[in-house]
């Protein structure tokens, strides 16, 4: 499964047009992704047909919400629920960098019946796997994006690996990303045994955040991965 960051309109359809398998859709990537407008979100939804999750995050100073940050993020889920997206993308932590449950059972309540991804505030907790085994309760949530609690999942092999285990053990998928690029794809998916990644810079017309998705690149990525994935059969 190849997932794509999107940013705008244009780059969703870029990355259909590559054979993305799903979208991430963002606002501020260069802030780490934060939730993208009502109108960002209908407009992709109504442009493509293959399965979107929006990221829900109301600001980037930290990934701990106060008792307002919950409120408007389940006023986003909510509208995004009536959107009709296939997912969300969210995640909380408490001031001490461990899983806050009482705000994910707040936003999984106003989730129901959507598909759901906790973010990269995971590689901010240090025991990981405790953290993977709490997240593995909310029937909600399928996949944990990380990259390993380093800058780049291509210096984390071996925990992504690690992770990957312990997750098909408790139901859930890992989702590998930041740091792949197109030239590293094959080599990393080999080597961590992931069947599912996800791209943002890296297939990016310049290899650059703010410049928009390279939909010669998302095809070239979806070859890459397609003959990973063929040689572990």
């Amino acid at each position: 499964m190849l997932e794509i960051i999107a940013e705008s309109l244009s780059d969703a359809i870029a990355a259909e047009a590559g054979g993305a398998d799903r979208i991430e859709l963002v606002s501020a990537l260069s802030e780490g992704g934060l939730t993208p407008s009502h109108g960002l979100i209908s407009e992709v939804l109504s442009a493509l047909t293959i399965p979107v999750h929006v990221m829900v995050r109301p600001h980037s100073r930290s990934f701990c919400y106060d008792s307002n940050d919950i409120a408007v993020m389940c006023a986003d889920i909510r509208s995004i629920k009536g959107l009709k997206a296939n997912g969300i993308v969210v995640g909380a932590l408490t001031p001490y960098n461990k899983v806050d449950h009482s705000a994910m059972s707040f936003l999984l309540q106003e989730a129901d019946g959507l598909s759901v991804t906790f973010h990269r505030a995971f590689d901010r907790i240090a025991d990981r796997e405790e953290a993977l085994r709490e997240i593995a309760r909310y029937p909600q949530i399928r996949h944990i994006l990380t990259s390993g609690g380093q800058n780049s999942v291509l210096d984390s092999v071996d925990e992504i690996i690690r992770l990957r285990n312990l997750a098909e053990q408790h139901g859930l998928t890992i989702l590998a990303g930041s740091g792949l690029t197109i030239p590293s794809l094959e080599s990393f998916v080999h080597a961590s045994g992931v069947s599912e990644v996800h791209l943002g810079t890296g297939v990016r017309a310049v290899h650059e955040g703010l410049d928009v998705v390279d939909t010669g690149k998302v095809a070239l990525a979806r070859s890459r991965l397609y003959d990973a994935l063929q040689k572990k059969l």
